[in-house]
């Protein structure tokens, strides 16, 4: 049978590009090693906030051979890689599975398919994740991100009754919420299924509802922030790790605000000094230096990320 993610903090990592949209390598590399080096479990590569659905199948091969080789040569072969490898067709979706094995992922994420949502019946949701699960040769795991997913918000029954699939051992709910966290972590053993929050403004409520931790875009900026709060949980000192929790509420909201992924990028580049601002196209980049007020709680976490 097949087993979930270790417990932990994972990154859903930006990828880095050249003004001319090309993959900047050598600024997805220094990204992957800080990440690395504050201590986080794993990194999802093609996360929604590694452009996926804009990149070519090549590339989305290759990133993930890039971010296992950086990792292997920098002393992190513990650390895992997941593969994002939603698309919209049954046998695009089983592609990227096999690429992602290829590539050195050890777990793949997958997104259910929206561009025919009136097609997406509960029936054909099923049926869409045990095909992909009975084909992939690794684990997968449900991507529930109502966002990018034209709405379709996958609940805790239909969530429960993939995970009996021996091959589907896990879900991000990037939904941010913490019933149906809860309700799956009642419902299905963590030995074979792990629910993970996707949000950090819930991260340790997730914690304490069963979870098997995190998996959000604000631990691209304060990695260390995140493994400590997980510490702290593991070690009993919940006030601690709840004063924690509360300036990751307020981060969380902020990177909202910015503009996500933009966002993201362009706070990494200006405190940490690695990568650009650049996005693939129709998004948009952003400014820090428009940033406005509510920019503050990003800064102040900043701050204390650098301090561990």
């Amino acid at each position: 049978m097949s087993t979930p993610p270790l417990s932990g903090v994972y990154v859903p990592a930006v990828l880095f590009m050249k003004e001319n949209e090309d993959l900047d390598e050598e600024a997805i590399k220094a990204h992957i090693l800080r990440l690395a080096q504050a201590g986080v479990t794993g990194i999802l590569v093609q996360g929604s906030n590694g452009e996926a659905q804009h990149l070519s199948h090549d590339e989305r091969k290759y990133a993930i051979r890039l971010t296992r080789s950086t990792l292997d040569a920098n002393g992190f072969e513990k650390t895992l890689v997941i593969a994002g490898t939603g698309a919209q067709s049954t046998r695009e979706t089983i592609k990227l599975c096999q690429d992602a094995k290829e590539a050195g992922a050890t777990h793949a994420l997958v997104l259910t398919p929206s561009t025919w949502v009136p097609a997406m019946t509960r029936e054909n949701v099923l049926r869409f994740h045990r095909e992909v699960a009975d084909a992939s040769p690794i684990p997968t795991m449900v991507y529930n991100f109502p966002v990018v997913t034209a709405g379709q918000d996958l609940d805790s029954d239909l969530i429960a009754a993939l995970g009996a699939h021996p091959n589907i051992v896990g879900t991000k709910l990037s939904c941010g919420n913490v019933g149906k966290l809860h309700r799956l972590t009642a419902a299905l053993p963590a030995s074979s299924f792990a629910v993970f929050a996707g949000k950090s403004d819930v991260f340790l409520h997730g914690l304490l509802s069963g979870s098997a931790g995190a998996i959000t875009a604000l631990v691209n900026v304060c990695p260390k922030v995140h493994v400590r709060l997980y510490e702290l949980w593991k070690e009993g000192k919940v006030e601690e790790a709840m004063r924690l929790q509360e300036r990751l509420g307020r981060a969380d909201w902020a990177v909202a605000k910015v503009g996500g992924v933009g966002g993201i990028k362009a706070i990494v580049s200006k405190a940490f000094g690695h990568g650009g601002t650049q996005v693939r196209g129709p998004l948009k980049s952003a400014d820090v230096n428009k940033f406005g007020p509510e920019a503050g709680a990003l800064w102040e976490l900043i701050e204390l990320e650098k301090s561990l």
